[in-house]
């Protein structure tokens, strides 16, 4: 890491990171991509993939029946072993884990996320640490690896849908230790540097223009394919769409690169909805950006660590820079 001088022109950083994490194979694909340009990524576990379906009953979500969630849980127990083995490699690989919390209950899934209390989100973060600590008494009769990530390298992630309250949801966070989110809309277009909010580093989700779309468009995957055709699995709009996704992601690190340099966030999950359509964009993107001239695909928890390191007033000048990509150029 380097600590610039006032004027100092600052990296490019892109930071890409899979909301759930539970694919074995999206897992070992991502891997091996990162590998290849000496790249760091977020993974934002769910907690409810370190429990067997059979022991569902071990979870019970704010307000929710006991053994109830909107995304499943973790299979049989060669499953959970072989995410724990993905964790732990990714771990080793200097990928960093966070948290996309447990149920995954959003609105219409009600009590959802949006009218959780702070007691709620601490109910949900004990389960979740619960999770990643007692996975073995919670699997009884299953033969699991040792999980090998410590359980304090878990300083932030994502909330279910975007949602929470943020004044409920900051005594939570810092409950359990939490530096940063990457939970909240943007209240800006465009993308900008993150903000230090009550404690916290808020990377905001960005609103950008997207030339693909022809539109402005929340920068998630699952947000560009609502934006495509209302989130309907649609036959032969696989390689248009992916294309879409690809074209955004270049032009928002166009803008930044030759901009304000505000790290470019890659929100995902490992999926294979449209036909597989957003993946091999990020896949892409990542091959192909990854590596270029000053810039860095790393952390959440990196980028931080690299915005501690600079003299404040320094900082300040870089953080307080406009957006970019607010708008058609």
């Amino acid at each position: 890491m380097t600590k610039l001088k006032p004027g100092d022109t600052p990296p490019q950083f892109i930071i890409f990171s899979f909301d759930g994490a539970g694919s074995h194979e999206k897992w070992q694909e991502f891997m091996a991509a990162a590998e290849k340009t000496d790249s760091r990524f977020n993974g934002f576990l769910t907690g409810l993939y370190l429990l067997t379906d059979e022991n569902a009953d071990r979870y019970t979500g704010p307000g929710h029946a006991q053994g109830s969630s909107s995304v499943g849980f973790g299979g049989t127990g060669e499953e959970v072993a072989t995410l724990i083995e993905d964790l732990n490699e990714a771990y080793s690989r200097g990928h960093e884990i966070g948290t996309h919390y447990n149920g995954h209950f959003c609105s219409g899934a009600e009590p959802s996320g949006s009218v959780w209390t702070t007691a709620d989100w601490n109910n949900e973060l004990d389960q979740f640490f619960g999770f990643l600590e007692n996975y073995k008494q919670n699997n009884p009769g299953v033969t699991l690896p040792d999980l090998t990530v410590p359980l304090d390298t878990i300083k932030g992630g994502r909330t279910q849908c975007l949602e929470g309250i943020w004044q409920q949801l900051v005594p939570a966070w810092k409950e359990h230790g939490f530096t940063y989110d990457s939970s909240m809309n943007s209240p800006t277009s465009g993308i900008s540097w993150p903000v230090l909010r009550d404690g916290i580093w808020e990377f905001y989700m960005p609103y950008v223009y997207s030339p693909g779309f022809d539109g402005m468009v929340i920068n998630m995957d699952y947000n560009m394919w609502v934006k495509y055709n209302g989130g309907a699995n649609e036959p032969g709009t696989e390689a248009d769409l992916r294309q879409k996704v690809y074209e955004t992601y270049q032009f928002l690190y166009d803008e930044a690169y030759a901009g304000n340099r505000a790290p470019i966030l890659v929100a995902n999950h490992f999926n294979n909805w449209n036909g597989n359509s957003f993946n091999p964009a990020v896949l892409q993107f990542m091959e192909n950006y990854c590596g270029e001239p000053d810039t860095y695909c790393t952390t959440y928890s990196d980028v931080i660590a690299w915005m501690e390191l600079q003299d404040p007033a320094v900082l300040d000048e870089i953080l307080n820079q406009g957006s970019v990509a607010a708008e058609a150029p």
